[in-house]
Order: C-alpha cells, then structure tokens, then sequence
C-alpha cells in the first residue's frame, strides 16, 4: 500500500511539472546570395568580425556568391535555394548588379520576389542588399537606388542601403579609396563601408563607434570615422529594420 502511494505521489508531481523549453540561438546568422560585390575582400567576413562588438553573441555567416551573377542565374543554378534550406538564417541578403534599366529592375523584382517567397518559408528575413553604378555611369545612382527599393517593397523585404551609404561618403569626400582602378568594385575600404551597413541594420546598432567596440581595424581611423558617419547616413534615411 505504502509503495502504491508514493507512485501515485510521483505520478501527481509529474504531472505539474514541465521541460524546459529550448533555449533560442542567439547567434546572428546571415547568408549572402550575389556575385563579385559580395565575395570582394571577403565582405561576409568582414560583417563576422563586426559581431565582436556583442560579447555574447557569434555572428554566423556563408555566402554563394559567382562572377556576373543575377539572381535568375542564382535560381536556376540552384546552390542558393539549398544553401537557404541549410540553416536556420536570420537574414539571406539578395544582390546583383545595379540594375538601373528599366528591363533590369524589372528581372530584379521577378526574382527577389521569388527569393523572398522561400526565404520567408523557412523563417527568414529576405534583405535587398543595394548597391552602386560605376562611376563612370554616376548618374544612374538614383535609378540603381530606385530598383532596389522598388524590389525590396515589391518582394515585402528589407533594404539595406549599402549604395547609399557609399555614395554618401563620396560625396562628403570624393578622395576616400573607395573603388579599385575600374571605378565600380570596392576596395577594402569601400567593402567596409558595406560591412557595417550589413552588420548595424542586421544587430539594430548604431554604425557610430562600431568599430572601436568590434576591437578596432587596421583601416585608417579618419575614413573609419567617414565610412561610419556615411553609414549612420544611409540607415537613417532608409530606416532600420
């Protein structure tokens, strides 16, 4: 008798208890889809090294990203659509060219709407990450600027206004280093100007002093300083997420 009651006793406390619900990644993991302007001078890499700044939190990052891709080549090759299946993301971020043509920013909408569809299936935030004309063709900025958003509000996702950010700190100075010999893809400087673009509207943290609290660079300070204000710029004139 007495062995029977402490089983029902057991039984009773069973009952009220519960495991303990799982514990949240907190790690911030972000996948890139596009070509030369995401793999120059290893810019998810970059945005890593920027997670230093949060202690207690990893920054994960991967890319697929090839020479002159659009994202209709992305999509038919088929390497994004698995590498957005492989992990639990918080953002897939979604960039080609400029895409200031007419013809161009309408393939820009068709496939980020696409991309955004199967990226928001498995939980996660689509980004348009903007870029930048050539120089050389400096008067489509605001085309280029225009197909992103235009993409971004049609495909329901967010922007992150790198383009913007770049163009900003040109214009305040048009000396900073920011474009190799070719005049349209970044220099490390220029790749860094992106990175903490990325990495400020992804965390939900000010741009300003980012760099300090990441444990520094070996970049100048004074166009670290530019390039920070440039992206404070940008951010707010496009919102964060």
């Amino acid at each position: 008798m007495r062995f029977l009651l402490l089983l029902l006793l057991a039984a009773a406390a069973s009952c009220g208890s519960t495991s303990p619900d799982p514990v949240p990644d907190s790690n911030l993991r972000i996948l890139f889809i596009g070509n030369s302007l995401t793999y120059a001078n290893n810019l998810p890499s970059m945005v890593e090294q920027l997670g230093r700044s949060e202690p207690s939190r990893t920054v994960v990052v991967s890319s697929v990203a090839f020479g002159d891709y659009s994202l209709e080549d992305h999509w038919n090759r088929g390497d994004a659509l698995t590498a957005i299946k492989s992990d639990k993301w918080d953002f897939v971020l979604l960039q080609q060219g400029p895409s200031a043509l007419p013809e161009s920013r309408t393939n820009l909408i068709e496939w980020s709407s696409k991309f955004a569809a199967e990226i928001r299936r498995v939980g996660a935030t689509p980004v348009l990450y903007m870029v930048w004309p050539g120089l050389d063709r400096e008067s489509e900025w605001d085309a280029v600027t225009e197909s992103y958003t235009a993409a971004a509000s049609a495909s329901h996702s967010l922007v992150f206004p790198a383009g913007e950010a770049l163009r900003s700190a040109y214009t305040a100075d048009p000396t900073l280093p920011l474009f190799e010999n070719d005049r349209f893809h970044p220099t490390r400087l220029g790749s860094y100007g992106v990175a903490l673009v990325v990495y400020a509207m992804a965390s939900h943290t000010s741009p300003v002093g980012l760099t300090l609290r990441a444990g520094g660079s070996t970049l100048l300070p004074d166009q670290v300083a530019a390039l920070e204000a440039a992206a404070a710029d940008a951010i707010d004139r496009f919102g964060s997420p």
